[in-house]
């Protein structure tokens, strides 16, 4: 894991009992991580490589949008929107705004997203009800093969930049990310989302 923090308890305690934004909030998530890949697509074009894996992860993101969605509709809770929590918005102000840093800091991003993501539906797995707690527990090997793919990618673009430097720059470039990603995952936070910190409130 590229994690620097782990998830409070106490965001964990809120999860169990707003399951329900919780699961809105997923829902959203998956439909951003197919939109982040595709669009990650439409930045690279020329890097084949890059867009096919992406591709795949793209349909794969749906087909968990899909999976959520039904889960939804199976526990009663209806369609809302919602406003996205400040997690992901925040953590791009870390990202580079020229290339080629830009592209290697947005693989970083997807990477450190993904973990998060996993790290979450493992402590979930262990802390809800059926049917959520298998739920989570069948979606977190998905989202540590996605953190994993988001890491390859970056090594791969590290390299094209520095070469055999490149592991160096890819750490060089991660940890001030990372630190940003653990403060936003953990700090306190007056919204409940599936990304958000801790919980100020009920």
């Amino acid at each position: 894991m590229i994690l620097q923090a782990a998830t409070h308890a106490a965001w964990i305690d809120r999860a169990a009992r707003d399951w329900r934004t919780l699961l809105l909030d997923h829902a959203n998530c998956e439909k951003k991580a197919a939109s982040t890949a595709l669009a990650l697509i439409f930045a690279y074009p020329e890097d084949r490589a890059l867009t096919a894996r992406l591709s795949r992860l793209a349909r794969e993101e749906l087909r968990h949008f899909e999976q959520v969605d039904r889960m939804l509709e199976r526990l009663g809770v209806a369609a809302a929107r919602m406003a996205p929590g400040r997690y992901a918005s925040e953590l791009r102000r870390g990202v580079s705004t020229t290339e080629p840093l830009r592209k290697l800091d947005l693989m970083l991003c997807g990477a450190l997203i993904e973990a998060r993501s996993c790290e979450r539906f493992e402590l979930l797995a262990g802390e809800l009800p059926a049917p959520l707690g298998e739920f989570y527990g069948g979606l977190a090997a998905a989202e540590r093969r996605h953190a994993s793919l988001y890491v390859e990618l970056a090594g791969t673009a590290a390299k094209t930049i520095a070469g055999e430097e490149g592991p160096a720059l890819c750490a060089t470039r991660l940890a001030p990310l990372a630190a940003l990603e653990a403060r936003l995952a953990t700090s306190p936070d007056p919204e409940f989302r599936f990304h958000s910190g801790t919980p100020v409130a009920a």
